[in-house]
């Protein structure tokens, strides 16, 4: 592999921006994604590339998008570099800068939904495949580069569909590298872990009424009763953070209220209000023990409240980091070298 000149680099670095935010400025946000734009920009990537693209649709507008660099010996097993191309919403007037825009200041910031989560790496993962191949590098494995739907809503429809096909049994992936979180400075870290993700929708039954009365065991109260103690697990685990130096935002569980639905006219007390809540499990807690404590807290809110599972993920143990995995040895004696 031969090294890139100064001026081959700039240009490089130049062109991995301007891809970057084309690629921000298509509005592929949730509740309704139109990812065909996506689909679009992805084969314009592919042949700028030199390398073949295909589109695999499992749910109907909801397609899977794999690029594919070749290896030497493709009988082994292959290496999938994933990405999404979903964005969650926006709330536009909240933003300095149009959300789509890609908007960049002068310090060279880049302002865009999806700018971290998680555009950046599906550029990423192109740009650094562009340079090697201008470099004349080849690989021995195959290496898939996906682009999936619906990541931000679990993923129903994009990778759970989609690893059950014969499709994704021919890809032969051996080791996949995923979603980590965005860095703000120079130093990239490896995530080998993550936290589990809950989403509880929480049904909360209540005697309805006239809003002038003080009927017993009204839904709000329930609600009420439940928060307050969530809220107060939530303030202990900010002050465990804020804390302790060495722990990050993955070695605490994160609970907040995201959305609270219920009633149909202000002077009518609802029969039910429905909260739900988004939970992160890190691998240090016990999952069982920590829905253990969520059931104890409804129980004590009140009667009849029952949980819908949007999300439940079980944990996941750690890649491990020593000399049983030879992917991490493979990774590392590089960056070593590096």
């Amino acid at each position: 592999m031969s090294p890139l000149t100064a001026e081959q680099a700039a240009t490089l670095d130049s062109l991995a921006v301007e891809n970057f935010r084309k690629y921000l400025q298509i509005p592929s946000v949730h509740p309704h994604v139109d990812y065909e734009p996506c689909v679009q920009f992805l084969r314009a990537q592919a042949k700028g590339l030199d390398l073949p693209l295909k589109v695999y649709t499992v749910v109907e507008g909801k397609p899977i998008v794999v690029i594919t660099w070749s290896g030497s010996e493709p009988a082994l097993p292959s290496i999938l570099l994933n990405s999404h191309m979903d964005v969650v919403p926006v709330f536009a007037d909240k933003w300095a800068h149009p959300p789509f825009s890609a908007h960049t200041d002068a310090q060279g910031n880049i302002y865009a939904r999806g700018a971290q989560d998680m555009k950046c790496v599906g550029i990423q993962y192109l740009e650094a495949i562009r340079r090697m191949r201008l470099a004349g590098a080849m690989v021995r494995r195959t290496v898939h580069v996906a682009f999936m739907p619906d990541e931000e809503i679990g993923g129903v429809d994009g990778m759970r569909q989609f690893v059950h096909t014969e499709d994704f049994k021919g890809l032969n992936v051996g080791f996949a590298l995923d979603e980590g979180m965005a860095s703000p400075d120079d130093a990239f870290p490896v995530f080998y872990g993550e936290r589990n993700i809950w989403h509880l929708v929480i049904h909360f039954p209540g005697t309805p009424g006239h809003g002038s009365l003080l009927l017993k065991d009204t839904a709000g109260e329930k609600v009420a009763l439940f928060l307050n103690t969530l809220f107060e697990f939530r303030r202990s685990q900010v002050l465990k953070l804020a804390g302790d130096p060495t722990l990050t935002l993955g070695d605490v569980t994160t609970v907040n209220l995201t959305q609270l639905k219920g009633g149909v006219q202000s002077n009518v007390v609802p029969p039910e209000l429905v909260a739900t809540v988004d939970c992160r499990l890190p691998v240090t807690v016990d999952d069982a023990a920590f829905e253990a404590q969520v059931k104890k807290w409804l129980q004590e809110a009140g009667s009849d409240i029952w949980v819908e599972w949007e999300q439940k993920e079980p944990q996941v143990t750690p890649t491990k980091l020593d000399a049983s995995n030879p992917y991490w040895l493979a990774f590392k004696r590089t960056m070593d070298e590096l």
